[in-house]
């Protein structure tokens, strides 16, 4: 764990300060004593900050901090940032609303944010839809996400296939109804999921670099004979 800083023992505003240094490691400390003695006044910031903080392992220490607030103060907040045009904002609300856990935003997991452009931001609202979804809807989010199977590269894929193994028996029927898609990357990445299905801690099947790679070719290229 990152000391903190004596610095970080003076009022909130110099704490928010440091939020904003040029240094990283600063902005860590600052974001770990924002965590350790959290503060009604922290919120925004904390939220703002996430929006556009550089650091992987300060945005995680920044989702952190916000969790130990209370969620009456943050999930407004948070929930609020799912309508902004920065994609950032957008990813890093949902990842933090997935370990705040609260129920009552899922109505705020949209469509849109499931199919969302950027790639990030989609795999934040999938991650968090299997959190929150309820148990009578876990059915219906499965066949939304099925949708985007053969989305994306294999990292976008792998993401996609581990939320619907999330949601169990209920994802089981819509990855099988991809099996017969047109689309061999949709095929090849139904099939990955459905061994996923079987068993969680098999590996992520190369098939599905494979269908690509027939895509780029063209069926009669990779039907053709080898070339000697």
């Amino acid at each position: 764990m990152v000391p903190i800083d004596p610095i970080f023992d003076s009022p909130d505003t110099r704490l928010l300060e440091a939020l904003r240094a040029p240094n990283s490691s600063t902005r860590l400390q600052a974001a770990l004593a924002a965590g350790t003695n959290p503060g009604p006044g922290l919120v925004g910031a904390l939220v703002a900050r996430c929006a556009v903080e550089p650091d992987f392992y300060v945005r995680d220490m920044l989702t952190w901090a916000l969790t130990r607030h209370p969620a009456e103060l943050t999930v407004p907040v948070l929930r609020a940032e799912l309508g902004s045009v920065d994609a950032q904002a957008r990813s890093q609300a949902l990842h933090t609303l997935s370990k705040i856990g609260d129920g009552s935003v899922w109505p705020a997991i949209t469509r849109s944010l499931l199919h969302d452009a950027d790639d990030e931001v989609a795999r934040s609202a999938w991650r968090a839809a299997v959190v929150l979804v309820p148990a009578d809807e876990q059915e219906a989010l499965a066949a939304e996400l099925a949708t985007q199977l053969g989305r994306g590269d294999r990292t976008v894929q792998l993401s996609l296939s581990r939320a619907l193994v999330a949601l169990g028996d209920h994802a089981e029927p819509a990855v099988r109804a991809r099996l017969t898609s047109p689309d061999p990357v949709v095929r090849a990445h139904a099939r990955a999921t459905g061994r996923l299905l079987r068993d969680p801690d098999a590996g992520f099947d190369p098939d599905v670099a494979e269908a690509k790679r027939i895509v780029a070719l063209g069926p009669e290229q990779h039907a053709g004979p080898a070339a000697c």
